[in-house]
């Protein structure tokens, strides 16, 4: 399968040497061939990619096509489009049909980028691994016996097994950075509030973040072009002005001010990673970029920070699937007999004396117990655990020992960077400690899952964005990037940087 970048097919198209119907079945036949084992995508629409595509030809050839005719793509599945499911790969959302496109996808759509189909995720976008979901493991496409990376690991997949040239992702505390790392493609977050969160099924509200994955940082460049902006639909939308990304990284600016902070290249990162990460760092100084030294001190407490704050958020959020309104409901009538046989053995074992009544009270009502079955049969292990952890944080008598705290100390992360922004351009550090790890390996001990969110979380907790591009090949055959972070509203200042690793490594 050619590298298929959103320009080069568009040119081609243009020049009669392709056609855009034929990227499509090409693709289709990768989908096809390779995703049985990738398990990238949980649901698929080639019949109306491949309608479609006859549409958007005619427009590159009639010159009125938009920014995205020539990108093929998989949109990860809690983001809404009309007429699909969009189940967050859980049993309690198994049957839920989005009844409305999300800005993110309604602006794709204006701007004729064509959509192949959805893509594998961890359950409600929990999870580093995507081994957490309802459709099975996402498999690494590198080295099937890895995990992808998680929580958006079917789309990291889907761009680096070339099924499609690109998609969208969701990044809560890295997880689009790190599977675009794990898998070898380029995953950008941008800043909290620069592209549109609505349409996207909730896990965290202050963290959540849409942003692409590609095979290049110019495509990633191109579709945000498209897809940041204000949105009247969604409160926490910046009116902040939109840079012309795509301008930023054809002619990229050599002298940058790059910032290192000693916390983030310590124990635990891989030799191989640190070495690459200072190689490279130090052909881009003979380039031209200034590499200053920075501290972020609170650094240290990040990973902690982020799973009190982001699971508080998740049982708050996760609250309203209750099996009345909408998702998976328990069997009324089994729950009925249920409570009538505890009932009967109740009275048998009390008769008529004084404890009965007191016994009786002490049965759930049918409408608590539907609630807790229909939970229960609807979320997995890992939002079970995260559900209860943030119910735990939020509780009276905990509240303050470790939510409010949490909330000071995200406050500090975000000093720390908000200092450092004022001597450099970026922040670099290695997207992740280690590369992509064996599948199963660590769904048994969350603690060393959660680790792997180590250099990713800060840049949720303080709201800025961020990019992995591509660094280099492990020896053992698996590819690992390298991450720059940029301050608020800079997502030229990353991609910027982004494109000048890209020149490096050819």
């Amino acid at each position: 399968m050619p590298d298929y970048t959103i320009a080069r097919i568009r040119q081609n198209v243009l020049d009669g040497k392709l056609s855009l119907k034929g990227v499509i079945k090409e693709y289709i036949s990768e989908i096809e061939k390779t995703n049985q084992d990738v398990n990238a995508f949980v649901c698929t629409c080639f019949d109306e990619a491949l309608f479609k595509a006859e549409a958007v030809e005619k427009k590159i050839k009639d010159g009125t096509a938009g920014s995205l005719a020539g990108a093929i793509m998989g949109i990860k599945d809690l983001i809404c489009e009309r007429g699909k499911q969009a189940t967050c790969a859980s049993d309690i959302l198994a049957n839920f049909e989005s009844v409305y496109d999300a800005t993110v996808v309604k602006k794709l759509l204006e701007e004729d980028a064509i959509l192949i189909g959805r893509t594998n995720m961890d359950e409600f976008a929990m999870g580093s691994a995507n081994e957490f979901s309802r459709y099975g493991a996402v498999k690494n496409p590198v080295d099937q016996s890895k995990v992808s990376g998680g929580s958006s690991g079917g789309s990291a997949a889907s761009v680096a097994a070339k099924m499609v040239n690109a998609s969208l992702g969701s990044d809560t505390g890295g997880s689009i950075r790190q599977p675009a790392s794990f898998c070898g493609t380029v995953g950008l977050k941008p800043t909290y509030g620069r592209v549109s969160r609505w349409g996207l099924i909730a896990f965290a509200s202050s963290f959540d973040c849409i942003g692409p994955f590609t095979n290049t940082v110019e495509d990633s460049a191109r579709i945000l072009q498209t897809i940041a902006g204000f949105d009247e639909h969604d409160n926490t939308s910046a009116k902040v002005e939109v840079d012309d990304y795509v301008s930023i990284v054809q002619n990229p600016e050599r002298k940058i001010k790059i910032g290192i902070p000693e916390e983030y290249f310590g124990d635990g990162l891989d030799p191989q990673i640190d070495q690459r990460i200072k190689e490279i760092l130090s052909q881009l100084k003979e380039g031209g970029a200034e590499l200053i030294p920075v501290s972020l001190p609170h650094t240290k407490y990040g990973v902690s920070t982020y799973y009190i704050l982001a699971t508080a958020e998740a049982s708050s959020n996760l609250a309203r699937y209750d099996g009345i309104r909408f998702g998976h409901r328990a069997d009324k009538a089994e729950i009925i007999d249920e409570l009538k046989a505890e009932e009967k053995k109740i009275r048998q074992e009390f008769g008529d004396s004084e404890e009965l009544e007191k016994e009786l009270a002490k049965v759930d009502t049918a409408l608590i117990r539907l609630y807790k079955k229909s939970r229960t049969e609807g979320f997995g292990t890992e939002v079970k655990r995260r559900i209860m952890l943030g119910t735990y944080v939020l509780s009276s008598g905990y509240y303050d020992a470790y939510y409010a705290k949490a909330q000071k100390v995200r406050r500090l992360i975000q000093e720390d960077f908000k200092k450092a922004f004022q001597q450099v351009d970026v922040i670099v550090s290695p997207t992740t400690p280690t590369t992509a790890f064996e599948l199963g390996s660590k769904v048994d001990d969350p603690v060393q899952m959660y680790l792997n969110d180590i250099y990713t979380t800060s840049a949720n907790l303080a709201g800025i964005c961020g990019i992995s591009v591509p660094a280099g090949v492990h020896s053992n055959g698996l590819p690992f990037g390298i991450q720059f972070m940029g301050d608020s509203f800079q997502e030229s200042k990353i991609l910027n940087a982004g494109r000048l690793v890209e020149l490096l490594n050819g």
